[in-house]
């Protein structure tokens, strides 16, 4: 299975909005289309998106969806809000084990706490930049998993690449 990360993009600042109702700003949208432009040339064809229902993962996922060819329902998940265990998603993503590629659109810390896991070492750092995605391998669905970090895209990784 191929687990794709996804931190979502640039948002509004907090002031004034409601947390959950904060969305995507312009810069954010740019520096994600250029990532997911990539990831879409890297052959990422999702069969799943699982999503935040925060407004900046649901408008970050719908974006991947677009950029990648997604036909399907993008799912949002309650196992994806910013205070929930990395190992909710866990096993969130495991109902989906029959799927060959799972794009989870979420916050931090919980996406870095996540890639740790899957990683097999929670004690792992990853900074999780705004828009940036990685991929981790894992062989099966088991309630351990120990996953491959295959790569990791940055949105200044992706605009290097877009201005070159």
């Amino acid at each position: 299975m191929e687990i794709y990360i996804l931190r979502h993009g640039i948002a509004e600042s907090r002031g004034g909005i409601e947390d959950a109702e904060r969305a995507l700003v312009p810069e954010g949208k740019k520096k994600l289309r250029a990532v997911l432009r990539i990831a879409a040339e890297a052959g990422v064809e999702p069969d799943v998106i699982l999503t935040s229902p925060l407004r900046r993962a649901v408008e970050t996922a719908e974006l991947a969806a677009e950029v990648l060819g997604y036909r399907g329902e993008i799912l949002r998940t309650d196992a994806l809000l910013p205070e929930r265990s990395p190992l909710d998603v866990w096993e969130e993503i495991r109902e989906h084990e029959d799927k060959g590629q799972v794009l989870v659109s979420g916050h931090e810390p919980q996406l870095s706490h996540l890639a740790a896991v899957l990683l097999g070492s929670p004690s792992v750092q990853i900074d999780l930049k705004k828009g940036s995605l990685l991929r981790i391998d894992v062989d099966a669905p088991s309630r351990q998993p120990q996953g491959v970090l295959r790569w990791y895209l940055t949105p200044s990784l992706a605009l290097a690449r877009s201005n070159a």
